[in-house]
């Protein structure tokens, strides 16, 4: 039997990929090395650390409801509860996962895929080796975790995203290396959970793809909530010890530190699946590890498709990887396929207060020789922004002032990870920023504060 198509991975966009190959009427199947299909998103990525998030922000409403007029006395804090239902929500999706590939009539091969020559795939499990035959491949095998050098990750001191998603009890204090998505986010859930949090970055800002300013909202908002936030700073001489992990850090003003925490998470990034897939003797290049692929995500090799976190040049983001797919399996499918415009990919990080993001940064634009017109709008501001009683962060707009071209859009504050979809439709849609300035926002919303930044770049902004 040959297949038109074969994905390696299933992670959003290998299952994604998979499911649109189906709908196409394509001959498919999909290979998991994996117990359970969904990937890193689903099982130790965006899912379980969502869930974390949404606990946690239950949590601080509980212990702040006396705001709200509600007295909740002594509440407490079950974590085991907590993961226990972030289990129950990872392991729903991993089933409606397996739904789909069945009511695709996609096959489910439960083993470990690679490369073996022109149109095929060696399969790999514990009955043994097969070969298969197939017209196409998408390579969707995702990215794991960076681990600092000579260091090796365990199931309580130092942790990466797979073994903190486990933990029974909240530490009473930890340690971030790193500080972009990953860093940021943990750190944001577990000081809300009662944890003591050191967060250290060894670039000049916090969430570094953002917008400089947002960076500097979140850190400054970080500190005053109480977590500790060091950049240009060297983490070094990580040991375990009896009761924790002690290290060693260089401030950015050169000072050394040495101190001791309970638990210490790397999150210093993420590194392509790409070894030991059969990639020697094919024509596929590789960037660093990363699969180099043209508009419609083909690769040097005929027939050889790569979407998803092994992709060079494009970011590790669980949204990418789908739309990555959704174009590869059109031009496979002979069908119309729109290249994935990386510039409409919209960024999300779930702190409190969250951030949304999509296109330029204000630098971005400038260094490309636009002239720049920015309009920004408080949360300060905003209605339903009291009533929600989040008032922090703001809306930013930059803009070409020439003809009002929309660049980028910046959001940190209340439900910023929502809030940006307005923003990637409007651009993808080649909006300009006096269509958005004659768009209705109804009120009161969090979203009119999106509305009032467009109004902002000509300084025509109601409530500020």
């Amino acid at each position: 039997m040959t297949y038109d198509v074969i994905v390696i991975g299933s992670g959003p966009g290998g299952y994604s990929a998979a499911v649109r190959a189906g709908q196409y009427g394509l001959k498919t199947a999909i290979i998991e090395k994996d117990p359970k299909l969904g990937g890193t998103c689903l099982h130790v990525g965006c899912i379980p650390t969502k869930a974390f998030l949404h606990a946690a922000d239950v949590w601080e409403r509980f212990l702040h409801s006396t705001e709200d007029g509600i007295h909740c006395e002594n509440p407490r804090l079950d974590f085991p509860l907590v993961s226990d239902r972030k289990n129950k929500i990872v392991a729903k999706h991993a089933k409606g996962v397996e739904f789909l590939m069945k009511k695709n009539k996609v096959d489910w091969i439960k083993a470990y895929g690679r490369l073996a020559g022109q149109g095929k795939v060696e399969v790999i499990a514990d009955g043994g080796k097969q070969i298969l035959e197939t017209r196409n491949i998408v390579l969707a095998t995702g990215s794991e975790a960076r681990m600092l050098p000579g260091l090796k990750s365990d199931a309580k001191r130092i942790l990466t995203n797979i073994e903190i998603l486990d933990l029974r009890e909240v530490p009473k204090s930890m340690a971030i290396v790193g500080a972009g998505a990953v860093g940021v986010e943990f750190a944001s859930c577990f000081h809300r959970f009662g944890t003591k949090v050191a967060l250290f970055e060894m670039l000049p800002r916090i969430v570094p793809v953002e917008d400089e300013e947002v960076s500097k909202e979140l850190e400054r908002l970080f500190k005053k909530s109480g977590i500790r936030v060091e950049t240009g700073a060297r983490v070094e001489n990580i040991q375990k010890t009896d009761s924790g992990v002690r290290y060693s850090v260089t401030l950015s003003g050169g000072n050394k530190e040495d101190a001791e925490v309970e638990t210490l998470l790397v999150a210093v990034g993420r590194k392509p699946n790409t070894e030991n897939i059969g990639l020697e003797g094919t024509r596929v290049e590789l960037d660093r590890g990363f699969v180099k692929v043209d508009e419609y995500q083909r690769t040097g090799e005929p027939g050889v498709y790569a979407i998803g976190d092994i992709v060079a040049g494009t970011p590790q983001l669980a949204h990418a990887a789908t739309m990555e797919g959704m174009v590869a399996l059109a031009h496979i499918a002979g069908r119309p396929a729109t290249p994935v415009n990386k510039n409409r990919i919209p960024n999300a990080t779930y702190t409190e207060p969250g951030i949304g993001s999509v296109g330029l940064t204000e630098a971005q634009a400038r260094a490309q020789g636009h002239k720049v017109k920015v309009g920004k709008f408080p949360f300060m501001a905003n209605s339903k922004a009291s009533i929600l009683g989040q008032h922090d962060g703001f809306v930013k707009i930059v803009a070409d002032e020439a003809y009002g071209e929309i660049l980028g859009v910046h959001i940190i504050g209340p439900q910023a990870f929502e809030l940006i979809g307005e923003a990637v439709l409007a651009m993808e849609a080649e909006a300009t920023v006096e269509t958005l300035t004659q768009t209705i926002h109804a009120h009161p919303t969090l979203y009119e504060a999106v509305g009032e930044a467009f109004n902002a770049v000509y300084g025509m902004a109601i409530n500020a």
